[in-house]
């Protein structure tokens, strides 16, 4: 109940969450039947960069900031939706510079503005001052509900939706020993009974032991299709600093894994991490390359 993501908005791992957030999100679109997105960890709606708590560790600087310096990652297609949201999110966009640059969604507006008319996004937030935010800023549209919730038992009443197809992002702040543990079990859990969805887990890229056994947890879950995605930008020396961070997507999208093998070099260039670490690869007992489902 700590964690406030506004120390962290717009960092190099929140680029990656929500660029392939968007491309998830544009598979979806490409059906006319509508699809639900369940945010178990939503956040604030929206961060204000210049806000004193986000300009004490600066992380926009060389994660968003850094990206919209580069004016050749505007062009590249995989990036299209992300640089949209930002547009609709920042009605100065045309005059702005990347150090004025201002307003960041968070992944609830990310999936909000890309939602059609037959889609729906339900956002939990179990922290009061962030479900406050979340509340205030959000749009008033039928489309969006918010709950103050905890983010796992959201799995087990919003899934599965009614619309069958859609979206379950889980990005919780890692703040509870045995964290890696519970988002196995629980997710788990919500697959068994809806397990044609799509599911995108989040974790940071601190702890290499802990992530090898998150990973073996995963390779023995009996979930048919998983593509694991890591971006790491530092050198992995020790524990407890934030060197990356990783992607489970569960039932991910047809040919979503070479979008994404596309994408990471142009984010590890664009954001100048002088490192290009990680990987895209499926799981041990996933059926292998672009073999996503087609929702």
């Amino acid at each position: 109940m700590n964690y406030r993501h506004i120390y962290h908005a717009g960092n190099r791992c929140d680029v990656v969450k929500h660029a392939v957030l968007t491309l998830v999100l544009r598979h979806l679109r490409a059906k006319d039947s509508g699809f639900a997105v369940l945010d178990t960890h939503a956040g604030m709606g929206f961060y204000d960069l210049c806000d004193p708590r986000a300009l004490k560790t600066g992380e926009a600087a060389e994660g968003v900031r850094s990206l919209l310096a580069d004016s050749s990652s505007a062009l590249w297609p995989q990036l299209a939706d992300y640089y949209e949201v930002l547009r609709r999110m920042n009605p100065l966009w045309d005059g702005a510079t990347a150090d004025t640059f201002r307003v960041y969604p968070g992944s609830p507006l990310f999936a909000f503005h890309m939602l059609r008319p037959q889609d729906r996004l339900i956002a939990c937030e179990l922290h009061p001052e962030d479900f406050d935010a979340l509340r205030l800023q959000a749009p008033a549209d039928k489309r969006m509900q918010i709950h103050r919730r905890d983010g796992f038992e959201a799995l087990g009443a919003f899934l599965p939706p009614p619309e069958k197809r859609g979206l379950a992002l889980i990005d919780p702040p890692y703040e509870q020993d045995g964290e890696f543990d519970r988002i196995v079990k629980r997710v788990g859990e919500a697959w068994r009974r809806w397990p044609t969805g799509i599911y995108m887990i989040w974790y940071p890229v601190k702890d290499r032991p802990a992530i090898w056994k998150f990973h073996e947890a995963w390779a023995a879950s009996g979930i048919g299709k998983i593509l694991c995605v890591e971006f790491v930008y530092d050198e992995e020396i020790g524990t407890g600093r934030l060197n990356g961070s990783g992607l489970m997507l569960i039932n991910p999208p047809w040919k979503l894994d070479e979008e994404i093998e596309a994408l990471l070099p142009i984010l590890h260039r664009a954001m100048g991490t002088g490192h290009v670490g990680g990987a895209v690869r499926w799981m041990g007992n996933s059926d292998g390359r672009s073999g996503g489902a087609r929702q």
